[in-house]
């Protein structure tokens, strides 16, 4: 097998597994995709399982979509929303914490670095920080069973890394960098909240659809 065709391969495989690709958290497979030839064989290769290759946040980040949407489609698309919404305010509340740790006017987006020992020093300084960690931390998205800061942090990059909104590029070192599914996140926050007219499920499935979801 040609390394073109085992590169084809490995990049199908996460696609099929809902990963969401990115410079950031796979820039080999990113780089594959960068290429028109090569989407034009994935989405050959996908098409027969009524799935294609989607992007959103200009380009920034690809993964996998429905073709069609029937009665089945819908339903796993409408148990996925279920998990999107019950992710959303613990995710929200992280960010904003760790945003208001780091002094930051900015969100974080793909390519921004988070030191987990930089945070620990400010949040165990600053009494209302670690409550609020203590109570994010809590939430059944990380799971933390902890009481001290560095427990707490370190169970919720763990989940963060494992969810993909985040990598660690050196298992040496306790540095992580945010991936382009944070990016995606915001424009379907965007997107619901311009579409406070509809229901809820129905702005998100709308959301879902419009940002071409993965599977």
């Amino acid at each position: 097998m040609s390394a073109a065709m085992t590169e084809n391969g490995r990049v199908l495989e996460a696609l099929l597994q809902g990963q969401f690709i990115c410079a950031v958290s796979d820039e080999d497979a990113f780089s594959y995709l960068g290429l028109e030839a090569n989407r034009a064989t994935i989405n050959h290769q996908l098409a027969p399982l009524n799935r294609r290759l989607a992007s959103a946040c200009d380009g920034e980040v690809y993964f996998c979509a429905y073709e069609v949407l029937g009665d089945d489609e819908h339903r796993v698309l409408s148990s996925q929303f279920q998990e999107i919404a019950t992710h959303l305010h613990p995710l929200v509340e992280w960010l904003l914490l760790a945003q208001e740790a780091q002094g930051s006017d900015a969100p974080l987006s793909a390519g921004d670095p988070l030191r987990l020992n930089e945070l620990q020093s400010v949040i165990e300084d600053t009494p209302a920080l670690r409550e609020q960690l203590a109570k994010v931390a809590q939430y059944r998205l990380f799971g933390s069973t902890s009481n001290s800061v560095d427990g707490q942090l370190k169970q919720v990059f763990k989940r963060l890394v494992e969810h993909g909104y985040f990598i660690r590029p050196n298992p040496e070192r306790l540095i992580y960098t945010a991936t382009a599914k944070l990016d995606y996140l915001y424009e379907l926050l965007r997107f619901i909240d311009e579409a406070e007219d509809l229901a809820l499920e129905q702005h998100a499935m709308d959301a879902l659809n419009q940002q071409e979801t993965l599977l």
